[in-house]
């Protein structure tokens, strides 16, 4: 279920190479599946698991679906690392540096009619203290570590977001760069 904040929220529209060419509600761009900004994090602790959550059942789209970390988008005038510092104080009660991994682009038929169409941008960062989720956005949590996380989705896609079945081969791809 849409809640007010998330119908006025506004999202970037850009072109293929992540120049912007206006703006519009959020709901509207998932409506219409227009390509906007994004930005996917994947929180690493010092045993290299990554943390996924579960988002929230009345999450506009996808609720009760595991995800990365956090996950959203820039508001206009906002730069994209600025908005994810924003999304995890808001999302997990929690801050860190990251850096970004890659970018991607990929669309997906979502729940209730919607799509997700999105210019993403995959932050890695570190983190080891303790969380404190706002249960409006999450409603479960777990640390796994890459290979689990590729073996629960290889068993229940069903029940992971799409996008991060998507980026998540690139990921490990790339475990490398991260660790």
């Amino acid at each position: 279920m849409e809640n007010k904040q998330e119908s006025k929220e506004m999202v970037i529209l850009v072109d293929e190479q992540d120049c912007e060419i206006g703006a519009a509600p959020k709901l509207e761009a998932h409506c219409c599946g227009w390509l906007h900004r994004a930005f996917s994090v994947f929180l690493f602790d010092r045993q290299k698991k990554l943390l996924v959550q579960r988002r929230a059942k009345n999450k506009y789209h996808s609720g009760g679906l595991w995800a990365n970390s956090c996950c959203s988008h820039p508001r206009p005038g906002e730069e994209t690392f600025a908005a994810a510092h924003r999304r995890l104080r808001e999302e997990l009660g929690v801050d860190c540096e990251f850096k970004e991994l890659f970018t991607f682009i990929y669309k997906a038929e979502l729940d209730k009619g919607l799509f997700e169409h999105e210019y993403d941008h995959i932050l890695i960062g570190c983190f080891d203290g303790p969380l404190r989720p706002d249960p409006k956005e999450v409603m479960a949590w777990q640390w796994l570590s890459l290979d689990q996380l590729k073996d629960e989705i290889k068993n229940k896609p069903e029940q992971y977001a799409s996008w991060l079945r998507l980026s998540l081969e690139e990921v490990i791809n790339r475990q490398q760069e991260i660790f």
